[in-house]
């Protein structure tokens, strides 16, 4: 599903340009599409996926049911010319919007249960920091790979080839997860865990503000985790909608309506390529190679606070360094170090002050944190497509991170160690 994600960054916003004649304003909108499916799919889904177990597993069905539709939709979109026709429908946005939403929807039918499953099979502390920065690891190798057929090869080869990806490598491994028939904490009473149920004595799970809650939410931490996390959204998601804008006008130097060629419509797809795999490259070697070992040390909030602090600084550094393409894949780098934490880390964190009987819905709940960001960003493409300069991105970028740098500090760690044992 990661794989599936970074075909849907590498080549949407590209094809939608290039091929289809869109501008980053209406670009803009049809990535708005991908904020409303997630709105209702991984809230609704998350929800359901707690109280149901079919095919063999709570969360299996949906990860299965989502990539399969994921994969269709990825094949939808060099054919969106080819649907309409069939349609009868001649507003290319509009076909292009229905697809983008249904992709993402599909591929948030699929993430919510695929988070939901690490937290389901891992016991809090360590471990469940482990289960999520491996998660990262694999999904952001994919992800890598993605970028590079992009790059390399082409964007085309990259979408079929992604559509078979998604599909082999969603709906059969997800048949090899031994699921739990029952959640942890769904035999506690009155919030209270017994000695077995955490590896230590009695424990109140009310006991302090910091403590698991093994029987309930803690609503407080949870709510400052989504609003420093949704400030991180915004910027990324600007990022990954608009940078094809810059590198068009800013690197590559073509005004923003001009007619292209081939050649130079591939030369942008091969920098977009190039340029987040290496965002990539660094976002899954760095989770369980050396976050979370400094996690340990200092713990994950504080880890998590740094990574984003390091990206602020490397969009603030694009927008004065980063007008040549060797600049520009340096200081992805640098922004690389912020993703790694996003994509692994709040997971963690966030798993351990909900409950954990509810996990899929307070996965959902969390992904608004995600979302509603993801409509501010996706409404900012008239000002940007607008603007002299497309260094504006990243001024929005480097301001909202900095932001959420700041909010993190906001948030306590959890004693999750503790408790554990």
């Amino acid at each position: 599903m990661g794989f599936a994600l970074c075909v849907q960054i590498a080549a949407l916003s590209w094809i939608l340009n290039t091929r289809y004649g869109l501008n980053l304003e209406e670009i803009g909108y049809v990535w708005l599409a991908g904020p409303v499916a997630g709105i209702l799919g991984q809230v609704i889904i998350g929800a359901i996926s707690d109280n149901v177990w079919f095919m063999g597993g709570r969360r299996r069905p949906f990860i299965v049911i989502g990539g399969i539709i994921a994969a269709l939709m990825i094949l939808a979109l060099p054919n969106l010319g080819v649907i309409g026709t069939a349609l009868g429908v001649e507003s290319i946005i509009g076909i292009a919007i229905a697809v983008a939403l249904t992709l993402d929807l599909a591929i948030n039918i699929s993430f919510n249960p695929a988070r939901s499953i690490i937290a389901d099979v891992t016991p809090a502390g360590d471990a469940r920091t482990k289960g999520y920065t491996w998660m990262q690891t694999i999904s952001g190798f994919f992800g890598v790979l993605a970028y590079l057929i992009g790059a390399f090869v082409s964007n085309y080869f990259l979408i079929y080839t992604g559509a078979v990806i998604v599909f082999l490598f969603s709906v059969f491994p997800a048949f090899f997860i031994s699921e739990p028939r029952k959640l942890d904490g769904e035999d506690l009473k009155d919030g209270v865990a017994s000695a077995a149920d955490v590896g230590v004595d009695v424990i109140d799970a009310h006991v302090t503000d910091n403590a698991v809650p093994i029987g309930g939410t803690n609503w407080p931490a949870f709510l400052k985790i989504c609003l420093a996390h949704a400030f991180t959204w915004v910027g990324v998601q600007t990022m990954f909608i608009y940078t094809f804008g810059y590198i068009k006008e800013v690197i590559m130097g073509y005004d923003s309506n001009a007619t292209l060629t081939d050649i130079q419509n591939n030369d942008i797809g091969f920098t977009i390529g190039v340029a987040f795999a290496i965002l990539n490259t660094v976002g899954f070697l760095l989770p369980a190679l050396v976050l979370e070992p400094i996690a340990e040390k200092i713990g994950r909030v504080k880890t998590h606070t740094l990574a984003i602090a390091v990206s602020a600084v490397g969009y603030l550094l694009i927008v004065y360094l980063g007008q040549t393409v060797t600049s520009f894949f340096v200081l992805m780098a640098v922004v690389g170090v912020g993703w790694a934490a996003i994509v692994s880390l709040p997971f963690a964190i966030m798993s351990e002050v909900v409950d954990q009987r509810r996990m899929g819905l307070m996965m959902g709940l969390f992904n608004l944190s995600v979302v509603l960001p993801q409509i501010i960003a996706s409404n900012l493409g008239g000002y940007i497509e607008h603007a002299s300069d497309k260094s504006l991105i990243f001024w929005i970028a480097a301001g909202t991170l900095g932001v959420s740098a700041v909010l993190w500090l906001l948030v306590k760690e959890t004693e999750s160690t503790e408790l554990a044992g």
